[in-house]
């Protein structure tokens, strides 16, 4: 048979799927190599999105594509990582009030752990819709609206990152690709409000 004849192979719906999936894991993995400068967990879960983003708009992508738009993602997100810590740090002194029994300690600290998930998911948003010259502060402000006007989506983001702690608590090494899981679900929550 001539070239010109062959049809086309096309995927079945199963398979297409599991590629997803399976690039979900993949980017899991690069995430959390990109994450071990430890400020730059921001930009490796941007690159991370933009990476997904691509596939499932089946554009190509691969490992240095990631690290492209990774290094992009760096030069505001480093910044970005620095104040996720600064926050955690904070939150562990409220924790530390309820520990001594100091009062109003266990407000505090109620406060302070919720406003540090708020946090967490922003940021989840911010990164799922990254793109090579976006600010991040720009970013974060829209992410922090959406993260309160999309309560659905926000929990869900929630539930993930809960996914990943007790992924890590109960085998360590699954909390490595499951990082790209949380990625895909942050995607998916900013295109269903998108779309909205």
């Amino acid at each position: 048979m001539a070239q010109g004849r062959l049809k086309a192979r096309k995927e079945s719906v199963l398979a297409e799927r599991f590629a997803v999936f399976a690039e979900c894991l993949l980017t899991g993995v690069w995430i959390a190599v990109a994450s071990l400068g430890v400020v730059t967990y921001p930009a490796a879960f941007a690159a991370g999105a933009r990476h997904l983003r691509r596939r499932t708009a089946h554009q190509g992508g691969g490992w240095r594509e990631f690290a492209d738009d990774f290094r992009a993602a760096l030069r505001g997100g480093w910044g970005v990582g620095l104040g996720g810590w600064a926050a955690a740090a904070v939150v562990w002194v409220d924790v530390q009030a309820v520990r001594a029994g100091l009062p109003g300690g266990p407000l505090v600290g109620a406060v302070g752990l919720f406003a540090l998930i708020g946090a967490a998911v922003a940021g989840l948003r911010a990164a799922a819709i990254w793109a090579p010259g976006e600010r991040w502060r720009v970013l974060l402000r829209a992410a922090g609206r959406r993260t309160v006007l999309d309560p659905a989506g926000s929990f869900l983001l929630i539930g993930g990152l809960a996914l990943v702690a007790l992924s890590a608590w109960v085998v360590a090494p699954l909390a490595v690709p499951v990082l790209g899981a949380v990625a895909a679900a942050a995607v998916a929550v900013e295109e269903r409000y998108r779309h909205r």
